[in-house]
């Protein structure tokens, strides 16, 4: 059952056939998730051009996208791409696709960057990191020129924080204290702030940079999120948090009816 879309604009029903995106049939078809994610995931490489320096997104979804980059740069498609991962993983991806890498330090200014979202609001703001990757990812989608996000129906929300876990990269030292006080931050809207494990529990989760990462569940919509995020890195001992405020410049959303596209 497809989940009710924010207005957007630039409809396009699209489907896959043989690994490329081209005009859905009249026959209605059933997708998986997996199937919508990479529909999204191909319209935005539509946006990439030779020469440019790309932000390579973490996630399912993002990974679809790293994908079809690698496969248009081996049909000679796309020429002069450089890649800036947004994670080890990815970075992994990128290499055993043959995709050129670089870093920030390199390339400062980054002309594009193509990642998934935890959560999309009407106002295109975003949580990130379930995957655990928030922090390299804010640090190269702050940089780039255009940042589109791309998901599937099932990402978008009411609110922030509305479906599941808003993340929290935290130093180890002392985290306890740390995920105490961002739970005290946020009483008024019923928080449970949670140490995310591993392997059932057994092991901290720890972050690409050597981190923690604490989960904040809210009960209630947490209110003003300039606010919320301006609390939240007042905090000694926070890191960095998965509220994408004002960043995506594009947001591709592939649902039962095709493809829905909104700029900001």
């Amino acid at each position: 059952m497809a989940i009710p879309c924010p207005p957007l604009i630039g409809s396009e029903k699209l489907s896959i056939e043989s690994g490329a995106m081209s005009p859905s049939s009249p026959s209605p078809l059933i997708l998986t998730q997996d199937e919508l994610k990479k529909i999204a995931a191909y319209k935005a490489v539509e946006f990439v051009q030779s020469g440019m320096v790309l932000g390579l997104g973490t996630g399912s979804t993002a990974k679809h996208a790293v994908d079809r980059i690698a496969d248009l740069l081996h049909q000679g498609k796309l020429k002069n791409i450089i890649g800036i991962p947004t994670s080890t993983k990815t970075h992994q991806q990128a290499v055993s696709l043959g995709i050129p890498l670089s870093d920030l330090d390199s390339h400062p200014v980054v002309d594009l960057a193509i990642d998934g979202a935890d959560e999309v609001d009407s106002n295109l703001n975003l949580v990130k990191g379930r995957g655990g990757s928030l922090l390299r990812e804010k640090m190269i989608e702050s940089a780039c020129k255009k940042f589109i996000v791309i998901v599937d129906e099932s990402k978008l929300v009411a609110h922030v924080g509305a479906s599941g876990a808003m993340p929290v990269e935290v130093v180890p030292f002392c985290w306890k204290f740390t995920q105490d006080r961002l739970q005290n931050l946020f009483d008024y809207a019923g928080c449970v702030a949670k140490l995310r494990t591993d392997n059932g529990g057994e092991k901290v989760s720890v972050t690409d940079n050597g981190n923690y990462i604490v989960d904040l569940f809210f009960k209630k919509d947490i209110g003003d999120l300039k606010v919320a995020s301006d609390a939240i890195l007042r905090l000694a001992g926070v890191v960095e948090h998965g509220m994408f405020l004002d960043m995506a410049t594009t947001v591709i959303v592939a649902g039962e009816l095709g493809i829905t596209i909104k700029d900001k």
